[in-house]
């Protein structure tokens, strides 16, 4: 895995800062045994989690098992690869996720309270009903299902003071959002363009500088929501509610493109 993670940070970085954020995928072959099978069980898993304490599973193959329902708070999944796995139900509070692989896995209604997500690929995963409150998911969500998910108090604003491999922050491009709870989220500066956020909860949320362009946020609540230099070119804001408190409201990119009714 270590030659597989170096070639894809040469190929991000020959790429340009924009393709750190971009496109995580640079360089990984996602057809190879490394990225598609476990070199672990279920079984084998549940015996590290009964001897107690954290579970180091660190680095590890776990592609296409089912791990639904199991105990990992505070594991090391660090460059785990998870793609395609089954994590519904499972407890990942405070567990470290950082450049993990969740391709397509499935965590409808996980808890990854607080957990630490810097780098990680999420494309298309399924996060449905999840608990990521305090999370910090720097990372690529692509496609993802976090429709009912909590949300609040996410940590996923760009932090321009750590940007060695250029742009790093939370990519929801294209996902569904709705229903979230995103109450105090930070997003600044984060990729939400045509992201489904009908009916969320954006109270207070930070979207200072985010992409929103593209994005359907018809019956969104918004009061007290932080829009300064939000790119709306394109949204959907229709029927919103506690419009008239939002913050910087005036302060909005495009708000000409911006569909209203």
């Amino acid at each position: 895995m270590r030659a597989l993670t170096l070639c894809a940070a040469l190929a991000i970085l020959a790429a340009g800062p924009a393709a750190a954020e971009q496109d995580m995928l640079l360089g990984a072959d996602m057809t190879s045994p490394a990225m598609t099978q476990a070199e672990m069980t279920r079984a084998d898993v549940e015996a590290l989690i009964a001897r107690g304490g954290p579970v180091d599973l660190s680095g590890k193959a776990l592609s296409g098992l089912d791990l639904s329902g199991l105990d990992l708070r505070g594991a090391n999944l660090r460059t785990a690869r998870l793609n395609r796995t089954r994590l519904s139900g499972t407890d990942l509070s405070g567990a470290n996720l950082e450049q993990a692989w969740f391709i397509k896995a499935d965590l409808a209604g996980a808890r990854l309270v607080a957990a630490r997500m810097f780098g990680i690929t999420a494309r298309d995963a399924n996060f449905s009903g999840a608990d990521l409150t305090r999370a910090i998911p720097i990372g690529d969500f692509r496609g993802a299902n976090l429709s009912g998910a909590t949300l609040a108090g996410l940590k996923g604003g760009a932090d321009i003071r750590n940007q060695s491999m250029g742009l790093m922050r939370t990519v929801f491009v294209s996902v569904n959002l709705t229903g979230a709870n995103l109450h105090g989220a930070d997003l600044g500066r984060a990729r939400l363009d045509y992201a489904d956020l009908r009916g969320a909860d954006l109270t207070d949320a930070v979207l200072m500088g985010a992409d929103l362009s593209g994005a359907n946020l018809t019956g969104a609540d918004v009061a007290g929501a932080d829009f300064r230099n939000a790119d709306v070119a394109g949204a959907r804001l229709v029927d919103l509610k506690g419009e008239a408190r939002a913050r910087d409201w005036a302060a909005r990119v495009n708000a000409g493109r911006a569909i209203t009714r």
